[in-house]
């Protein structure tokens, strides 16, 4: 999915490059190879565009050149889609992991494990960081500290990506289902 930001679209492809483009007129302005292909979809924040790739790394490129500014090795292909909130960039990786990143410098700040693979992308709301994993749950973590706070385990694998919004999480789930729950507690208000 592309980003739209500052008069640019920016989009990923499974070539392996990030492109971005003139958002009024599609004028080619730069673009930026990777190692992998790309499913991540870009995030915008503070002059960066911020992408996962196959080649297991997080890239943060200059909005407006494309030039890298920093990339960070995980430990399996990153497919997850980046969330920025309060100088940190958040991802999920094969390799299981959540990630906290400085969006600066690209610094690891902390990460957290889950069951299985992680193809799901985080939403960062009210200091808590969201997110499923192919171990069935959903997490819900401090986003300063990657301390867990709370899991709910549906039927199936979760690759949803969650929405946070009314004090809950809405999370869909492989067994079919779509979660609502507490996003303090983690608590099940209902599912369909």
């Amino acid at each position: 999915s592309p980003a739209v930001a500052e008069g640019r679209v920016f989009v990923g492809s499974r070539n392996g490059m990030i492109y971005a483009l003139n958002a009024s007129t599609g004028v080619h302005l730069w673009n930026h190879t990777t190692g992998g292909a790309i499913w991540s979809s870009p995030v915008v924040g503070d002059g960066k565009v911020f992408i996962g790739s196959e080649d297991r790394r997080v890239y943060a490129l200059n909005a407006t050149t494309g030039a890298l500014i920093w990339s960070y090795l995980t430990g399996e292909r990153v497919n997850s889609s980046p969330a920025v909130a309060d100088g940190k960039v958040y991802v999920g990786s094969y390799d299981k992991n959540v990630y906290a990143l400085n969006a600066t410098n690209g610094a690891l700040i902390w990460s957290y494990q889950t069951g299985a693979v992680i193809f799901s992308s985080p939403a960062v709301v009210d200091g808590r960081v969201y997110i499923g994993s192919r171990d069935n749950n959903i997490y819900a973590l401090n986003a300063t500290t990657g301390a867990y706070l709370w899991s709910y385990t549906t039927g199936d694998d979760v690759e949803s990506s969650p929405a946070v919004a009314y004090g809950m999480v809405f999370v869909g789930s492989r067994d079919g289902g779509l979660y609502a729950l507490n996003a303090t507690t983690g608590a099940p208000i209902w599912n369909k």
